[in-house]
């Protein structure tokens, strides 16, 4: 079989193997969520800084210094700069190619049978220097090359979204972290406040059981709750305590000592529901933008696997520059320009030149190999677009069910606190009848204890609605330089 056979077989099946492409990844969502409609508009800037939405200037500057001192946002930044310098490598060696060699010898000759005459001398030194300049250039006449750079720059990008990513987790871990500590910070001001109630309750016992007007097991039992609420102090002190190393060691401050950050015992109103559109997800979420360079990274791999199946041309040009110094023999000549002799004589040579060449290199029996490196790289690109879509999927999911529940807590806050009040009221009133002899303290405690657990459960609920809205953030793309650019779907 002749080569011209050869390589017209491997053109014609390596057209049939270029014939098929990506599958299109559906990425179709829905018009509008399934939640109820937010009140707020939030535009690109805000959704960027969301944190800025509560109003608060403590974690306003707590999300400012992870930025710049967290060592999660370090590293992120030192992934940037090494996939920078990876892909600019990877872009420049698709471009010609070429070293500059030289070399630079002496020998040195003795003569051993004889003296060296001027006929025929022998020995002597040698000097020989060369430069050499040799280029290859790789055609790209099926834009091979140009594929390889896009492909390290959509490997920027992913790894670009995927940092991104990252510091959306970290400023959400901030918030989320501080609101924790904040709530702590009100369920150790309900415990002292607690502890102090107690107290004066054990007073009251304590001098009833003494005038004989009250019994001394309603002391014991005040005490015994006493005795509870210092336990829990103790505990909430604990706890406080790690929640602020925690958030200490999030913003990089993590040596620092605990005193300095103070957390005050309130907690700010939860923001209102924001309105979202779920389009925005395809180009908000970090995660998302991932998955979509990592299909175009992988349907342009699959391209380039086919095109192995092409030949491939190189220009080979050269320069080169030789000079050779060595022994040799002189003529002396007298006035009338006549031979009288010989004498040694370095002579020295020097020559240029160039050339060039065209190198073609043509799989053939390697043809089946690459077929199915082909289809590897097909199931490759297949498995992105499948993770592509799982991606959108999820991200619908986590801002639905965000913006579901948050409404959820907007609502459970208002019934609490309409709860909380009343409890409190009826508290006061019970400590009001016991001081004056009309209840006993079993009444008292049980009607502490509900309006304990009430504004317990308000406090609650309040940390929670402010930690649910940080993920309602999150899940809608927020915390990081959002820029707009086209999605994998809507290209082709």
């Amino acid at each position: 079989m002749s080569a011209k056979v050869l390589i017209a077989g491997a053109c014609a099946l390596a057209l049939a193997a270029c014939a098929t492409g990506a599958r299109k990844p559906d990425v179709a969502l829905p018009a509008a969520y399934e939640a109820p409609a937010g009140s707020t508009q939030l535009s690109d800037e805000t959704l960027d800084r969301w944190w800025t939405i509560f109003g608060d200037d403590e974690l306003n500057g707590l999300e400012d210094q992870a930025l710049k001192l967290s060592p999660d946002a370090k590293t992120q930044i030192a992934r940037l700069q090494e996939a920078a310098a990876t892909r600019n490598s990877t872009i420049l060696q698709t471009y010609p190619t070429g070293d500059l060699t030289g070399s630079a010898t002496r020998q040195t000759a003795y003569a051993i049978g004889g003296p060296s005459n001027s006929i025929f001398p022998v020995g002597g030194v040698t000097d020989t220097d060369q430069l050499n300049f040799n280029v290859s250039w790789e055609l790209d006449f099926l834009g091979g090359l140009k594929d390889e750079r896009r492909i390290a720059r959509y490997d920027f990008a992913a790894t670009q979204f995927d940092a991104e990513a990252a510091w959306a987790s970290l400023v959400a871990n901030v918030a989320d972290s501080y609101f924790v500590a904040r709530g702590l910070a009100i369920q150790l001001d309900d415990a002292d406040e607690q502890l102090k109630i107690e107290q004066q309750l054990l007073s009251v016992a304590q001098a009833k059981s003494d005038h004989g007007i009250g019994a001394q097991s309603d002391a014991d039992r005040i005490a015994g709750d006493f005795a509870q609420s210092q336990s829990q102090v103790s505990s909430l002190k604990a706890q406080e305590h790690a929640a602020q190393r925690l958030l200490l060691i999030l913003v990089g401050r993590g040596r620092e000592p605990v005193e300095q950050l103070p957390l005050a015992a309130t907690v700010p109103d939860p923001p209102p529901l924001p309105e979202a559109v779920p389009g925005d997800l395809l180009t908000r979420r970090p995660d998302v933008r991932e998955a979509d360079m990592r299909v175009r990274e992988a349907a342009l791999q699959t391209k380039l696997a086919k095109e192995q199946l092409f030949p491939n041309l190189t220009l080979k040009p050269a320069l080169g520059i030789v000079r050779t110094a060595s022994p040799g023999i002189g003529v002396v000549l007298n006035a009338a320009n006549q031979l009288v002799g010989f004498v040694p004589e370095q002579q020295t040579t020097a020559s240029d030149f160039w050339s060039y060449g065209v190198g073609l290199n043509q799989p053939v029996l390697d043809i089946p190999r690459l077929l199915q490196d082909a289809k590897a790289q097909g199931a490759r690109t297949e498995q992105a677009v499948i993770a592509y879509e799982q991606a959108v999927q999820n991200a619908y999911g986590d801002a639905e069910n965000a913006l579901v529940e948050l409404s959820s807590d907007e609502e459970r806050i208002k019934t609490l606190e309409s709860g909380e009040a009343s409890a409190r009221r009826a508290y006061d009133a019970a400590v009001i009848r016991y001081k004056a002899g009309l209840d006993d303290i079993t009444s008292v405690l049980t009607v502490e204890q509900e309006w304990r657990t009430d504004r317990s459960a308000l406090t609650g609920e309040r940390v929670q609605a402010l930690r649910r809205a940080v993920q309602t953030y999150k899940a809608l793309g927020g915390g990081w330089d959002y820029q707009p650019t086209q999605t994998a779907a809507r290209s082709p």
